[in-house]
């Protein structure tokens, strides 16, 4: 023990570590990994969105404060485990939610409010856009902010001299370089697959149609440089190195990898970067991605094609809404608790309640909840309105409640998974779990084998998510051999003897999820009728 112990401090102390950050939905999330690959300490710090102005948002101080804190976090658990200071590291990476709009005048001021990928209002310019490249274009992308922005006549649009995304602007503050990873720019923008980088005759045709509108800028003057998994892609700069640890032990120099998305992060984190791999993050949002062997036949405005940090094509499966109104549910059945003067640990209920959805009806005993928080694009709602109907001879029990709100978490994720199996005959062989819905051992697992009717697994390493795919993506960066690929890099120097335990679909849930979603589907018919009545 003393020997290892020694071996840690040293790899600390001589930067052979690598440091991961991703900015998720509630949480921010930092990873130190050792030489080995594996997590040797984390920090965290919690935030919200804000919902002002009909946008869903984070401002620029609430950005650096989760940071700052989320790597001092960590910086005091390697010290209080270690016993060692950190001032440098092999690589750092961050990682971000993805799409979303930042865009900054050539003075770098933040020209409006950061808007994030949870907002449901570029309808018009998504389809516009996707009719004009024959390519989906989803609300949330960035250049359907972009273009969504021109439509409305916003007077910010003529002073654009930078448009990037959340990892982008971190990144590009602390490294100078404007600049984003493949996959991630992905969800900013077409990519072609040959030439790994932004689709230069999809940039034409935009070009084209806002040519009347005679802006200072055309699209390629205010995009970032796309890298893959690998490049270099600048180093910490003295102010840089500031600004991430405010103590100024940390030193600049350190090399950066490209910032990813959550989505990429996600692929890594759980080796899904080869194709006939697939994986699905479940938290806030869910999204489901697959690595595909051929490209689609036709586009599907339910489907994202995005790219791995490497670049092969994978179609995406993206619900806006997943877990968070269970999550409120989960806090009412906490007040109860205390106002009968039961001090229940949180994470005990989490796994109590989860625990009982197992025991329930195959079908949910005929109930039905939409947990739709936010809008969702999958299934054409623009704001989200949570909701929980039964009929009168519904089976009503805590068992079918927990069960019915596990299924509708998944159920506009089923949506696309149902296009890319049925209409396209995608094949997987496993999809690998990670994110907060697979905290609960087993349970998230076996609804979402029910959901997919795959065999799901999930690994030790999944509760590190995203910042511990970011990391590898900068351990992979400064380690990597000649020529060594990503995909092989994973398996030999990562993966290695790590399968994962994983759970085959039980027929007779998979009977039970099917006989769910007729109901939540009939649902949405009804609902969609009513509304366009209103119209």
């Amino acid at each position: 023990m003393s020997l290892e112990l020694n071996e840690i401090r040293n790899a600390i102390n001589n930067g052979q570590t690598a440091i991961g950050i991703e900015l998720g939905s509630t949480r921010i999330k930092t990873v130190l990994i050792g030489p080995d690959n594996t997590p040797l300490a984390s920090g965290s710090h919690d935030w919200e969105n804000n919902y002002v102005n009909n946008v869903w948002t984070y401002s620029l101080e609430d950005i650096w404060e989760g940071v700052q804190n989320s790597y001092q976090d960590m910086v005091s658990n390697v010290k209080d485990q270690f016993g060692v200071s950190i001032q440098t590291t092999g690589a750092i990476g961050f990682s971000g939610m993805m799409h979303g709009y930042m865009v900054f005048d050539q003075n770098d001021n933040l020209l409006t409010p950061f808007r994030t990928w949870r907002n449901n209002i570029t309808g018009q310019a998504s389809e516009e856009l996707t009719k004009l490249f024959n390519y989906p274009i989803p609300q949330r992308w960035t250049i359907a902010h972009l273009y969504q922005a021109i439509l409305n006549k916003e007077e910010h649009v003529s002073d654009i001299s930078y448009l990037t995304t959340l990892a982008g602007y971190i990144h590009w503050k602390l490294t100078g370089q404007k600049v984003l990873g493949i996959g991630e720019a992905s969800g900013y923008f077409p990519i072609d697959l040959e030439t790994k980088d932004f689709n230069s005759k999809m940039i034409g045709q935009f070009n084209q149609l806002i040519s009347p509108l005679n802006l200072s800028w055309q699209l390629e003057d205010i995009l970032p440089n796309v890298l893959v998994a690998g490049t270099k892609a600048g180093k910490l700069t003295v102010e840089g190195a500031r600004l991430l640890d405010i103590t100024g032990e940390l030193q600049p120099g350190i090399p950066l990898c490209p910032p990813e998305g959550d989505a990429g992060t996600g692929m890594v984190a759980t080796n899904s970067v080869s194709v006939r791999t697939g994986n699905v993050s479940a938290g806030t949002s869910v999204f489901g991605m697959i690595v595909l062997e051929r490209e689609l036949s036709k586009v599907y405005s339910e489907i994202d094609l995005v790219t791995t940090p490497d670049g092969k094509l994978v179609a995406m499966s993206h619900s806006n809404n997943c877990t968070s109104d269970l999550d409120a549910w989960i806090g009412l059945f906490d007040e109860a608790a205390q106002a009968l003067g039961l001090n229940c640990d949180k994470s005990k209920l989490y796994e109590t309640f989860y625990n009982m959805a197992l025991e329930g009806d195959p079908d949910c005993g005929g109930l039905l909840s939409y947990g739709y928080i936010s809008g969702e694009h999958m299934t054409h709602f623009e704001e989200g309105r949570p909701l929980f109907v039964r009929s009168s001879n519904s089976n009503f029990n805590l068992a079918n409640f927990m069960r019915v709100h596990l299924f509708t978490a998944l159920g506009a994720l089923k949506t696309g998974f149902n296009i890319l199996f049925k209409k396209e005959s995608v094949r997987v062989d496993q999809i690998l779990g990670h994110g907060g819905l697979f905290k609960t051992k087993g349970v998230g697992q076996k609804i979402m084998a029910a959901a997919l009717n795959v065999p799901v697994a999930v690994m030790e390493t999944a509760g590190e998510g995203g910042a511990w795919g970011i990391a590898l993506l900068g351990s992979y960066m400064i380690n990597r051999e000649e020529n060594e690929s990503l995909v092989d890099f994973l398996k030999e120097k990562v993966f290695s003897g790590k399968m994962g335990e994983s759970i085959t679909p039980n027929p007779s849930d998979v009977a039970g999820f099917n006989e769910f979603m007729k109901r939540y589907n009939q649902g949405l018919a009804i609902e969609r009728a009513a509304v366009d009545n209103l119209k």
